[in-house]
């Protein structure tokens, strides 16, 4: 099974997860996406505003906001 990235850049994280339909609404000591799901509900998720991302903090986010790790690791690898 693929891992996830260690020491991932930010701005590769935003564009994976922008890629899964969410878009950044706020940005500040975290960032913080919303994905309006096709039911009519919203997903949120909150990432630390760092430099580079730990992969335990990617696998609790995708975790939290119900991204499989294969859907992740794909955008990922195309962002």
């Amino acid at each position: 099974m693929p891992r996830f990235p260690v020491d991932a850049p930010r701005a590769r994280v935003l564009r994976a997860l922008e890629s899964l339909g969410f878009r950044v609404v706020r940005e500040g000591n975290h960032i913080a996406m919303i994905r309006e799901n096709s039911d009519g509900t919203r997903t949120p998720l909150t990432l630390p505003n760092h430099a580079t991302l730990k992969g335990s903090t990617l696998r609790t986010i995708c975790t939290q906001a119900r991204i499989s790790r294969e859907d992740f690791l794909r955008a990922y690898s195309k962002a």
